[in-house]
C-alpha cells in the first residue's frame, strides 16, 4: 500500500509497531513513520492529522479488542470529511446476503475457536468493528478479500456487492492487487458505505464477468 500510495504522489505518514519498523526501512526517507499500535488512540490521533484518506488493516491480533479499538480510534480522530478504506476478511457481512459455502463457515468457525483459545485472534473482534464502520455516517469503504497470493500484479481486481456472487468463484487476490483497490478506493466515490467482496481480475470467472474496456 505504501508504494502504491507513493506512486501517486500522496504524503505518506504510516503507524507500525516498534518490533515491525523495520519493514518500512526501504521508505524510511519518503514516509513518516509513527511507531505505536493502531489501536492507540494518542498514536492514532497524531498519525491521521491532516490526512485525507486512511487506510486501515484490521488486524484481529490477540484478545484485546484489537480491530474495535483500531476501527474507533480511526473513526473519532479522522479528519471531518476523510477518505476511510477499512481491510477485513470475506466472513465479514454486511447485510446478512453473502452465500458461504460449508466448507467456509467450518474454517471460520474452527480458526475462530483456536485461534480465541491460543490468545492469538479475536475474530468476533473484527465483526465488531466493521460493525461500528458500518454505523458510522462518515465516508468508509471496508474492502473485504479473498484468500491471497504472492506474484505479480494482475491489475485492479473486480468485486461484488455479496460473497457467493459466481465472479468471486476463484477465492485468490494478489497481495499487490489488494493493496492497489485499498489505494484506488481512496478517490472512487461509488465505493463510498459500500462493503466490496474482490477477486483477482485474471482468474477465468472474474475474466467471463469482468466488464468490457470502454471503446476507443
Amino acid at each position: 500500500m505504501v508504494q502504491h500510495a507513493l506512486d501517486r504522489g500522496y504524503e505518506v505518514v504510516g503507524v507500525c509497531r516498534e518490533q515491525s519498523a523495520h519493514k518500512l526501512e526501504d521508505f524510511a526517507d519518503r514516509i513518516t513513520i509513527v511507531p505505536g499500535m493502531t489501536n492507540d488512540r494518542d498514536v492514532i490521533r497524531r498519525a491521521v492529522a491532516g490526512c485525507g484518506g486512511v487506510l486501515t488493516v484490521l488486524a484481529p491480533w490477540g484478545v484485546q479488542q484489537y480491530s474495535s479499538g483500531t476501527a474507533q480510534a480511526v473513526l473519532d480522530s479522522a479528519e471531518p470529511g476523510a477518505r476511510l478504506v477499512f481491510s477485513c476478511g470475506w466472513h465479514i457481512s454486511r447485510d446478512g446476503k453473502d452465500r458461504y459455502s460449508r466448507r467456509f463457515l467450518w474454517m471460520v468457525t474452527l480458526f475462530g475457536k483456536l485461534a480465541r483459545l491460543l490468545r492469538f485472534a479475536e475474530l468476533d473482534d473484527q465483526v465488531e468493528a466493521c460493525r461500528r464502520v458500518f454505523e458510522s455516517d462518515a465516508r468508509w469503504t471496508v474492502v473485504r478479500g479473498s484468500d491471497l497470493e504472492e506474484g505479480e500484479s494482475q491489475g485492479l481486481p473486480v468485486w461484488s456487492h455479496h460473497v457467493g456472487d459466481p465472479v468471486l468463484e476463484s477465492n485468490l487476490t494478489r497481495r499487490v492487487d489488494f493493496a492497489l483497490f485499498m489505494v484506488e478506493a481512496l478517490t472512487d466515490d461509488s465505493l463510498i458505505q459500500e462493503a466490496p467482496a474482490i477477486v483477482g481480475r485474471l482468474s477465468p470467472s472474474a475474466l467471463a464477468h469482468a466488464e468490457p474496456p470502454p471503446a476507443e
